[in-house]
């Protein structure tokens, strides 16, 4: 009997033997050893322990039960050298299978007793390979319970199976004014995969239902939630609101956007009772009522009987109309001078683009549900023109709340406004000049979102038209398993950050002139430098060419980030539009590199990210500088980013890459100009790239008609191909090494040579 020398070998020869087509069906998945029918493969050379091993199998099938996965009835731990398939049911493991597992699965597994398994069979034999045969087709599943670890997953997957399906199709309500039963409830889709769930409300689920929205809700909510750990710091800054409260003055707390109430949770029974609150969606509305509804001053709507109710959202709890704005019971508070206005919002912060819907009633109909077709809206859009030039989206709903609260809520010197929100709007945008009463920032990432900063501030409601730096303190989110749940603990990594205000916008060196001879063409390219085909002009501005010009520059937003940036040979195109840039021309092209390079600026800390912008603030000091164009003229020659490549065009021109250093370029003349003032950074950097240059013409790909940068060569002469192993080889070695280590060279070139004259002209702030 053949002996295997690796898992892997024994696995291919098990699906060979029973007719397993691992390759065309979805078969290795989720980092299991297999999946197939109602069966989950756990395959083991040799078995010392079978209860360690099937405890592993068990962490997989509680991970797929997470994402939201059908779980195998069966579980088949196949001992590969002696050919012994020993079948477990799922069912025997119900409990277990419902425990939440961190780290590898193969790891800690020690202590676990398995109960008897069901068969145990030698497949060498007929009889055995018989068994397991039949076995092997059964495709049954093992119903799981909903909770709040799976529901997200669960979610997701009816969300993606079930295309034009909303929150209340997979929820369900049973007690409000629209009756649905719910998917959870009442299995249909998920039938044999999920139990019903039968608990009265769906309170349990409070984190997540922002994570629950299908995806046009999320698009339309902004579908953030506050950490605990978060909401006990923010809510420091409400007792120190509560502090300016005057005497002989009552109070309220106004939250527009309170969700599921979160950050509301670390407020004491008294200051609840000041509380007013609501939020848009309907679902989350029924959860705040759920919670809150008896603890706060009141919701707004008050009963669910005055709900009105439109495609999962609660209309009359909008907070951009001016109806919401009007209603009776606010307006007599806002009127009372002897009532203190506290404002405590996380609003939604996203870009709001159109959204419409069609009802399942009237197909004929369509209802807009968009916010940003509101009376705030347009409102904000008239006060527009008092902001520091071009500030403020109107299209971005954080703004229309921002803007709101100081327009219409917060009327006297001691109301306050606590506000989570990335810093833009006091940085970038100007909305907020008003006094700073502290703050903080956060990691964005236990907002359901990418690692960043969020800030957290405490606005007094007095002008200050002067300050234009403030400084917050930074905390973090320490993850922790105990009592199998996962438990958050508030972190101070004793960092102070400064947000410095930002007054003009990158695009102010934008070059934007015209010449006589400048000829407009139809030839394009895309983000990755190629020539795009088949390009026809529809929209925007015209693509030119002409001789003076050797490249393309699209610079976006104040954010500094490489995806933020495009540099090309030829006009860039986004879809059939073509991006907001500018030529690089020959007679000044040097001066706008710092610019490319303000762009590429690694945060790489959580607390460094939305918190610099790139400026034009200090105008053109830094052109003064030539250690500064040296500098970053090496740099973007040199570096990957830089997409601009040779080619030939569709009209038979040949573009040529003139900002590289392979031969007679344009780039290397002008590198010339600086020869006197290179140091040895810069002396070093380029002898490694001299050197990966003669291993890049070595190559046979090599085409001597072109003139590389080190993206070009990375995509034509850098050729891989993937081994037997699935590892990466490369044709070229040696030039792959010189490439590896010219970028990491290059990297702390910008460090040493770039980083903080940026800084220094306020490129970077």
């Amino acid at each position: 009997m053949k002996r295997y020398e690796t898992e892997r070998e024994g696995q291919l020869d098990f699906f060979k033997q029973f007719g397993i087509d691992y390759l065309n069906n979805e078969v290795l998945i989720n980092n299991t050893d297999g999946v197939w029918n109602g069966n989950l493969f756990e395959f083991k050379k040799d078995i010392s322990n079978i209860n360690e091993n099937l405890l592993q199998s068990i962490k997989y099938l509680s991970k797929m039960r997470v994402k939201g996965e059908s779980i195998p009835s069966n579980i088949l731990l196949i001992y590969l050298n002696n050919r012994i398939c020993y079948h477990f049911k799922s069912k025997d493991y119900f409990d277990d299978i419902h425990k939440l597992y961190y780290g590898a699965s193969s790891k800690n597994n020690n202590g676990f007793v398995a109960k008897d398994y069901i068969n145990k069979m030698d497949y060498s034999t007929t009889s055995g390979a018989i068994k397991l045969k039949n076995i092997l087709k059964e495709n049954e599943f093992m119903a799981i319970n909903i909770d709040e670890n799976c529901i997200v997953g669960w979610a997701e997957r009816y969300y993606k199976e079930n295309q034009s399906a909303k929150k209340g199709d997979f929820l369900g309500d049973n007690e409000g004014q629209v009756k649905i039963v719910g998917e959870i409830r009442e299995p249909k889709h998920f039938k044999g995969l999920i139990n019903p769930y039968t608990k009265g409300t769906n309170e349990k689920f409070k984190y997540l239902m922002d994570k629950l929205n299908d995806n046009l809700t999320k698009k339309d909510l902004g579908a953030f939630y506050t950490p605990e750990a978060y909401c006990q710091k923010t809510a420091e800054l409400v007792r120190q609101a509560i502090k300016r409260v005057p005497d002989g003055n009552d109070y309220v707390i106004i939250d527009r956007c309170a969700g599921t109430g979160n950050l509301e949770s670390a407020l004491t029974d008294e200051e609840l009772k000041h509380c007013i609150l609501s939020t848009y969606e309907y679902y989350e509305y029924k959860v705040l009522m759920e919670r809150l509804g008896d603890k706060v001053k009141f919701i707004i709507p008050p009963t669910e009987e005055l709900v009105e109710y439109n495609l999962g959202f609660v209309a009359n709890a909008n907070a951009l109309t001016k109806e919401y704005i009007e209603q009776p019971d606010v307006k007599e508070i806002l009127d009372n001078p002897k009532m203190t206005i506290i404002m405590l919002e996380n609003p939604p912060y996203h870009d709001s683009s159109s959204s419409t819907f069609v009802t399942d009633n009237d197909k004929s109909k369509k209802v807009k549900t968009n916010r940003t077709e509101s009376f705030i809206y347009d409102e904000f859009k008239k006060d527009l023109h008092k902001l520091n030039e071009q500030r403020g989206s109107s299209r971005e709903v954080s703004n229309l709340f921002i803007w709101s609260a100081f327009k219409y809520y917060l009327r006297q010197p001691t109301d306050s406004y606590i506000l989570l929100s990335p810093v833009k709007y006091f940085k970038n945008i100007g909305i907020v000049k008003k006094e700073y009463g502290g703050g903080f920032v956060f990691n964005r990432k236990y907002f359901h979102a990418t690692e960043s900063v969020i800030s957290c501030v405490l606005w007094h409601n007095i002008d200050d038209e002067k300050t234009d730096k403030w400084e917050l303190k930074a905390f973090d989110i320490e993850e922790s398993i105990i009592d199998n749940k996962m438990n958050q603990k508030l972190v101070d990594i004793e960092k102070n950050i400064t947000i410095k205000m930002c007054k003009n916008n990158i695009s102010k060196y934008n070059d934007m002139r015209k010449f006589d001879n400048d000829v407009e063409t139809n030839i394009v390219c895309n983000s990755d430098g190629y020539q795009k085909n088949d390009y026809k002009y529809k929209s925007g501005r015209k693509p030119i060419n002409n001789d003076n010009i050797i490249g393309y520059m699209s610079i976006m937003g104040f954010s500094p980030a490489p995806i933020n940036s495009y540099l090309v040979r030829i006009n860039f195109v986004t879809g059939i539009t073509q991006s907001f840039g500018y030529h690089l021309r020959k007679d000044n092209y040097v001066e706008k590199l710092p610019i490319f390079c303000a762009k590429q600026y690694p945060q790489e800390k959580w607390y460094e990210k939305d918190v610099y912008a790139n400026t034009s603030d200090m105008g053109d000091k830094y052109v003064s500088d030539k250690s500064l164009l040296k500098s970053c003229l090496i740099y973007t020659a040199l570096y990957q980013g830089n997409k601009i490549i040779s080619f030939k065009g569709t009209d038979g021109k040949m573009y040529l890459n003139e900002l590289c250093l392979d031969g007679n370029t344009l780039a290397l003349n002008s590198l010339k100009t600086y020869k006197k003032i290179l140091n040895d950074d810069d002396k070093t950097i380029l002898r490694l790239w001299y050197k990966l240059l003669k291993e890049a013409k070595k190559t046979k790909e090599y085409d001597k008609n072109k003139k590389y940068g080190l993206y070009q060569i990375i995509k034509e002469l850098n050729i891989s191909y993937k081994d037997d192993k699935d590892k990466t080889q490369y044709i070229y070695p040696e030039l792959n090494g010189y490439i590896e280590t010219l970028k990491s060279k290059l990297k702390l070139y910008y460090k040493s040579n770039i980083v903080d004259k940026l800084f220094e002209y306020e490129l970077l702030k």
